[in-house]
C-alpha cells in the first residue's frame, strides 16, 4: 500500500501546437473524437464544425464552445454504493475534471446519435444547443442533476 496520497498526480495538458485555435479544451475534443488513429480526420471536423458555429453566430467558435461545455458540465452524480446488501444511488459532488469529461463525452455521443447530416453539422448544431441550454446534453445534464436530487436522502452513505 502507498505511504503517500492515493491519487495521481494531475496532468496538464497543452495545446495542439499545430491545430490553429490554441485551446487546451479544443485539442481534448480533437483527441475524443478521434477514430482508428486518424488525428487529421478528427482536426478537420472540429474544424469544419467550428468554421459553421462562426457562420451561425458570427461570434468566436472557441468562446461558444467554452460556453457549452460550461453549460453542459454536471455538478453532481449518483454513484452506487453498497451497504449490507443494498445497493444504493448516492449523489456525490463531480470534481471539475470529471465534469468537464462528462460534458465533452455528452456532446460528441448526442452529435454521433444524430443522423441525416454531415457529422460536423451535427457537431456544431449540438454545440451551439448547449451554449443556449437547449439540446439533448443540456437534458443529461438535467436528468443527472434530478437523480441525484431524488437521492439525497441517501447522502449520508457518502464516504
Amino acid at each position: 500500500m502507498p505511504r503517500k496520497d492515493l491519487r495521481p498526480r494531475e496532468r496538464r495538458g497543452l495545446p495542439d501546437p499545430h491545430f490553429r485555435y490554441g485551446s487546451v479544451l479544443v485539442s481534448r475534443l480533437v483527441n475524443r473524437l478521434n477514430f482508428e488513429g486518424k488525428k487529421s480526420m478528427s482536426e478537420r471536423m472540429v474544424d469544419q464544425a467550428f468554421a459553421f458555429v462562426k457562420e451561425k453566430t458570427k461570434e468566436d467558435p472557441v468562446v461558444i464552445f467554452n460556453r457549452a461545455i460550461d453549460n453542459v458540465k454536471p455538478l453532481v452524480e449518483v454513484k452506487p454504493r453498497r451497504v449490507g446488501g443494498a445497493t444504493y444511488q448516492v449523489p456525490v459532488q463531480v470534481r471539475p475534471e470529471r465534469g468537464t469529461a462528462l460534458a465533452m463525452r455528452w456532446l460528441i455521443h448526442f452529435a454521433r446519435e444524430k443522423a441525416g447530416r454531415p457529422f460536423y453539422v451535427r457537431l456544431a448544431d449540438e454545440i451551439l444547443a448547449a451554449s443556449r441550454r437547449e439540446g439533448a446534453a443540456i437534458k443529461k445534464r438535467d436528468d443527472t442533476h434530478r437523480m441525484a436530487d431524488a437521492n439525497k436522502a441517501f447522502a449520508h452513505y457518502r464516504w
